[in-house]
């Protein structure tokens, strides 16, 4: 199928008590729970492995003079010591995937130098301590801040860095009401669960991976470009992931280090990387410095909006965060600009994480917003109102739904918005206390996605594609859509998944996995109702699937009789001209009040609320959890969330979990997550729309916003913490103190 005109009623309109959109208990959650799951460095099915472990580099710049290994060889255990020396040729880097240990070029800290492979985890990790690397060291490049006199228009992804609508110079200075800000978001850590883990084995010419990877056949053609494979020569297993936010999107390098070092000592070698590795050989948010202006009526209508974001990548990647792409789409204005600029340091590779652009886009935008709604004196939600957008302002064509205004008045209503105070005007002890709230906007992308599912002589349902779970509930989604589809029950129901040797599949990322690979299989599913439909010589007109049969005018055939001896069918996605026809966005509006501490500037979040549409709601229960996961990434990213440049030497200090700070329960005391009804016939046969990272827009600028309303302190640098509030309090004590 191809998305080339709005779907009509669909089977999944027809039952009210159907599988899709009940809060189904996760249906892998027993074997998680029970560690009966098999993650990537805990699979059996590769017998004898050896263990590899990771030498990084200790500088961000300069080269390697001489690699001393011996010392390493003879130690106890050591099977091999690689390095750029005696490593096997590589191909080229395609996406995010590098080949290995090229050369002695050291581009950023914690780029692997060597690897070592050992008997046992503890005999490589010790063998690794004893590799002596020299350099010639070179004064890094650490700070964004500092070299933006280097930055450069990026290569377009997806779509072009720029974007230029009317005559914004002219507007901005003719507009009455101007606002010019700078926001400063910091670089974070993905800090996920499950570390970064392979173990690959050689089978003849070709090589399989039992690794941690989210997109399995995007991973299949990068790794095959490193490796100079064909990608059918590059299996990649991957059935449980525990958890990515994106940094799994892509193979990292412990995945191309160890198939290399597989065929050189002909056996299977197993590596995970350390927690303290994931800050550097891992991927990671970048900073960003964005510049927004404003300019409006007195009435709050918009004429004027700029957008500018800078941010950086290590040398030679390319990525970089489109922290200004939502702002395109948002509200309405005649005269745009846009505009997106790279600089290159010495820092580790920056990737995408959980909503990649609009989360700190919208830290930035929506705060702004609050902005100019203070100095007109108008509500924040009337002036988003007042700037509600008829169409998309810049592609100019029509929103396939777009519940924005539903989203912030409901939240309103649910929150008690109507006793928002002015700013620094409630007090409860030594607290301030204030309210904030900010939009939520997620682009809705459909991904080309296959699926197969086979009907047995047992009446189960086989369902089979090549898309991932990294903890977001894709395996019960699946087995909702297959049993409302076929009439069974989610226990007659298996799906299997996780492997590129089943049809091809988006993978889990960018909020589309679960509407691309659901419509996929929604399409597998109808082709096989209509072959056993056809099998029994049924009507298909009218024909009622339930309790695993099928009902059609007065016969009812069970699915066992009309299978046989069993019955598959295929069916594929793929986006069409509704995708250039129509803007489709995930929409929602969040609501924060907190209290600040007047002496210690202590941020307290009392309670939270999130209202969003996301289309037809594919599991009630997994779908709340994804946008309160989502707004607790918000929390943490306005409140602690900080990886910290040491620019001596290009490298983040709080390398650990012990000192990178994640919001924990202490931090959530009241949080919750409501959907209004929608259904989006322009998105996908589901009529769904994506939810894995529209929770986390725009929500730590919901806390910035309370923040603010709470004390009359203004901070545009994130994380807020404490010392930027108590300047902030200093500050205010010094213009009170001038005015008297």
């Amino acid at each position: 199928m191809e998305m080339n005109q709005p779907i009509g009623r669909t089977p999944l309109d027809d039952r009210a008590d159907g599988l899709v959109g009940k809060p189904l208990d996760r249906v892998e959650g027993k074997l998680k729970v029970t560690g009966h799951a098999p993650y990537a460095y805990e699979t059996q099915a590769l017998k004898n492995p050896a263990y590899g472990f990771i030498v990084p580099a200790t500088i961000a710049a300069g080269t390697i003079t001489s690699i001393d290994a011996e010392t390493a060889r003879r130690a106890p255990g050591t099977i091999l010591v690689m390095t750029h020396e005696n490593v096997p040729e590589q191909g080229e880097k395609k996406e995010q995937v590098w080949p290995q240990l090229q050369g002695t070029k050291v581009t950023f800290y914690g780029q692997p130098v060597a690897f070592v492979v050992a008997e046992t985890f503890e005999q490589a990790r010790a063998a690794a301590m004893l590799v002596k690397v020299h350099y010639d060291a070179a004064k890094p490049k650490g700070l964004l801040k500092d070299n933006l006199a280097a930055a450069y228009e990026p290569k377009p992804v997806n779509s072009p860095p720029d974007s230029k609508l009317g005559d914004f110079d002219a507007a901005f200075a003719a507009a009455p009401v101007k606002l010019d800000v700078e926001y400063v978001t910091p670089n974070q850590i993905h800090a996920q669960m499950e570390p970064h883990a392979t173990i690959a084995s050689w089978e003849g010419d070709g090589v399989v991976l039992y690794t941690a990877n989210q997109m399995l056949n995007r991973g299949q053609k990068a790794l095959g470009s490193v490796l100079k494979l064909p990608p059918e020569k590059v299996r990649i297993v991957s059935p449980y992931i525990g958890g990515g936010f994106g940094s799994k999107l892509q193979a990292q390098p412990e995945a191309t280090l160890a198939v290399l070092a597989s065929k050189l000592i002909q056996r299977p070698v197993k590596v995970a990387l350390t927690r303290q590795q994931e800050f550097h050989v891992g991927t990671h948010r970048t900073d960003t410095i964005q510049r927004i202006r404003l300019g409006a009526d007195q009435d709050g209508r918009l004429s004027a909006i700029s957008h500018e974001s800078w941010s950086d990548t290590a040398e030679g990647d390319g990525f970089f965060e489109t922290s200004a792409n939502v702002t395109r789409s948002l509200y309405a204005a005649q005269n745009r600009i846009t505009r997106h600029r790279l600089v290159n340091l010495n820092m580790p590779i920056a990737s995408s994480m959980r909503a990649p652009g609009e989360a700190v886009g919208q830290l930035a935008f929506e705060c702004a917003m609050d902005e100019l709604a203070e100095h007109l004196k108008v509500d924040p939600i009337e002036l988003r109102v007042r700037n509600e957008p008829a169409e998309d302002p810049e592609k100019k064509v029509p929103f396939s739904t777009r519940q924005l205004v539903p989203c912030m008045r409901e939240g309103a209503r649910l929150f008690g918005w109507d006793k928002r105070q002015a700013a620094g005007s409630r007090r409860d002890g030594n607290w301030l206390v204030g309210m904030g709230m900010s939009a939520a906007a997620r682009l809705n992308p459909l991904m080309p996605s296959a699926a197969k599912v086979r009907v047995g002589p047992d009446g189960v349902l086989v369902v089979r594609m090549a898309m991932t779970d990294p903890g977001t509930g894709t395996y019960t989604i699946l087995t909702q859509i297959a049993g409302e589809m076929l009439g069974l029950p989610p226990e007659r129901v298996r799906v299997e998944m996780g492997d590129t040797d089943f049809p091809f599949a988006s993978g889990s990322g960018g909020s589309f996995g679960a509407a691309s690979a659901g419509s996929a299989l929604y399409v597998a599913c109808d082709n096989l109702r209509q072959a056993l439909l056809k099998a029994g010589d049924l009507n298909p007109d009218g024909a009622v699937f339930r309790d695993g049969a099928v009902t059609s005018g007065n016969r009812t055939e069970s699915l066992t009789d009309l299978a046989r001896s069993g019955m598959e069918a295929a069916g594929e996605i793929k986006p069409g001209e509704m995708k250039q026809k129509f803007s489709q966005y995930s929409y929602g509006a969040h609501f924060a009040e907190v209290g600040v501490d007047v002496d210690t500037g202590e941020i307290r979040l009392r309670r939270m609320l999130g209202v969003f549409t996301g289309g037809r709601i594919l599991n009630a229960k997994t779908a709340r959890s994804q946008a309160i996961g989502g707004m607790t990434f918000g929390v943490g990213a306005a409140l602690m969330e900080d990886a910290v440049v040491d620019p001596r030497y290009s490298y983040f200090v709080n390398h650990d979990m012990a000192e990178y700070h994640v919001p924990v329960h202490a931090d959530l005391p009241a949080i919750d997550a409501v959907f209004l009804p929608e259904l989006d016939d322009k998105a996908n046969p589901l009529k769904s729309k994506g939810l894995g990272e529209l929770g986390i827009c725009g929500a730590g600028a919901s806390l910035a916003n309370a923040i603010y309303n709470a004390t009359g302190i203004r901070v545009r640098d994130y994380p807020l913490t404490l010392d930027k509030m108590l300047k902030g309090f200093e500050e205010q004590e010094g213009q009170a103190q001038r005015r008297t």
